[in-house]
This record gives C-alpha cells, sequence and structure tokens, in this order.
C-alpha cells in the first residue's frame, strides 16, 4: 500500500515515532519499516479525528496518555502459533524430566513466557508440563507477560480456530481442548488456564515486579526488534531470574550479542545459566 498524499506523514514524522517507540518499549525501527508504521497507525490517527501524524505525536507527547496503550498495540508484531519451534518444547520437556519429576520438590516449577502474544505459546508450555509430568495438576507456575493489552485479553480468553491448531495433535486436541460446535471453536480446557498467569509486562521497564526465580524464561523473536545495547541489558536482567542451569530459549532466527558470559549455548537457540 502506498503513502495516501491526502495525509501528511513525513520523513520527520517518521523519525519522530521511530524514537516515541524506541524510548518507550526498546524497538527499533529501520527507515524501511516507514510505510509500515504509517499502515499500522492511519487508523488511529483517524480515530482521533486528526488530519496529519504530526498532531498524533504532539498528542503522544503527553506520557500518560490514554491512546500509548493503542499506539503500542498498534506497533508490535503477535505472530504466534501452538508448538512453534517444536524441538523447544523437547528440551524444556528433557529438562524438566531430569531435574524435577522424580525428585521430590517443595516449590512448583516458574516458568516465563515473556512475550506471550495470544496465548499460543504459554498454552504450549502448560499442556507440555501436563504431559511430562502425568497430570492435569502439576506442581507448575507460567506467568505469561506482553506489553500488548488487545492479544492478552485474547490469551486470557483462551479460543482458537482450527486453522490455529495445525500443530496440535488429535490426542491434544481431545485432552487439553473443548471443542465449540456451534461457531468452530476450540477453547483451552480450565485446568490448563488456571496454570498460566497473564500479565502485562514493558520488558523495558527498569525494575520487573517479579520476586521469585524461574527454571525457564522464553523469549523468542523478540530480541531481533531491539539493538544491541537494549538486548544485552535485557539479558542481564533475564540472568538474575534465572539460577544457575536453568534455561533461556530464544527464536531460531536470534544471536546472542557479543562479550557475555552469562549464558552458553545448550542446543538450537537454548541456553543455560552459568
Amino acid at each position: 500500500m502506498l503513502i495516501n498524499a491526502q495525509l501528511d506523514y513525513t520523513e520527520a514524522d517518521f523519525n519522530a515515532i521511530a524514537s516515541l517507540v524506541y524510548n518507550r518499549v526498546g524497538i527499533s525501527l529501520h527507515k524501511n519499516k516507514k510505510n509500515l508504521v504509517y499502515n499500522r497507525l492511519i487508523g488511529r490517527v483517524r480515530a482521533n479525528k486528526l488530519s496529519n501524524f504530526a498532531q498524533y505525536i504532539k498528542m503522544l507527547g503527553d506520557n500518560s496518555h490514554t491512546e500509548w496503550e493503542y499506539f503500542v498495540n498498534a506497533l508490535t508484531t503477535n505472530l504466534t502459533y501452538f508448538f512453534r519451534e517444536h524441538y523447544h518444547f523437547e528440551l524444556l520437556k528433557a529438562y524438566v524430566n531430569e531435574h524435577f519429576v522424580h525428585t521430590t520438590i517443595t516449590e512448583p516449577v516458574r516458568i516465563w513466557c515473556s512475550a506471550c502474544s495470544t496465548g499460543e505459546e504459554a498454552y504450549s508450555i502448560a499442556m507440555t508440563m501436563v504431559e511430562v509430568f502425568g497430570t492435569s495438576k502439576p506442581p507448575v507456575k507460567i506467568l505469561a507477560t506482553d506489553l500488548n493489552t488487545h492479544v492478552l485479553s485474547i490469551a486470557r480468553k483462551g479460543h482458537y480456530t482450527p486453522d490455529q491448531l495445525e500443530r496440535v495433535t488429535e490426542k491434544q486436541m481431545h485432552q487439553f481442548f473443548i471443542t465449540h460446535k456451534h461457531n468452530n471453536t476450540y477453547e483451552i480446557k480450565p485446568e490448563i488456564k488456571a496454570l498460566v498467569h497473564f500479565k502485562r509486562l514493558n520488558l523495558m521497564d527498569r525494575q520487573w515486579p517479579m520476586n521469585s526465580q524461574f527454571q525457564a524464561i522464553f523469549c523468542r523473536n523478540v530480541m531481533i526488534y531491539f539493538d544491541k545495547n537494549t538486548q544485552r541489558s535485557l539479558l542481564n536482567k533475564f540472568a538474575h531470574y534465572l539460577p544457575a542451569g536453568s534455561l533461556l530459549f530464544l527464536g531460531h532466527s536470534e544471536n546472542f550479542p557479543d562479550h557475555q558470559n552469562q549464558f552458553v549455548l545448550l542446543r538450537q537457540t537454548t541456553y543455560t545459566r552459568v
């Protein structure tokens, strides 16, 4: 889609928007994203009855303005599906089986899905834990966070269409989902929902509210949107929440920035805390 010449949108507007989103959530927008930004935000400019992007940017100058939520939601990407990078879940299953299934544990296994989007990743973790522990009530607590409030509302409901379940086996469909034939959707069963706590969190916040460490953190296909300095900062904060031997899962196209000694590659974009 070409930029609509009837609505003023300049290079300076794009640079201002890129600066706003970087400072707020750490996302680094390159110049080739100019048209994408226009397409993502044009609806918000019109919804606020503004005649150009400069007016919209001026409105966002108020850091407490309610439009910030819509702005961030519009510019965050939320591509996900069940059991994405299936090997990660096999590694998680093997790790939990080795360290927790056959031992007496006094605290639940804590796992953090740090960019949960519409919930498929968090629920995939929950299903994996049910399978590895062999019970619908495993000793597991899953924190699922995202910046985007819209996708969090979808995740909490846990309703999905058949095309979203392509990687879910027939056995898993029967075990973990309720079929709603009237609208051809599938809902995550209550006992699986109970394992996951959804919460809004900006990874760029200076301090995170969690008080406990995690045995595994999923941060997949997130760091590709950050520059190297932001990546290093994020890894340092993750390291604080991961004890030695725990796991960090990244996306298949992501690499660690140089000069870090807190994680070593286990295999296939899975790292262990040293």
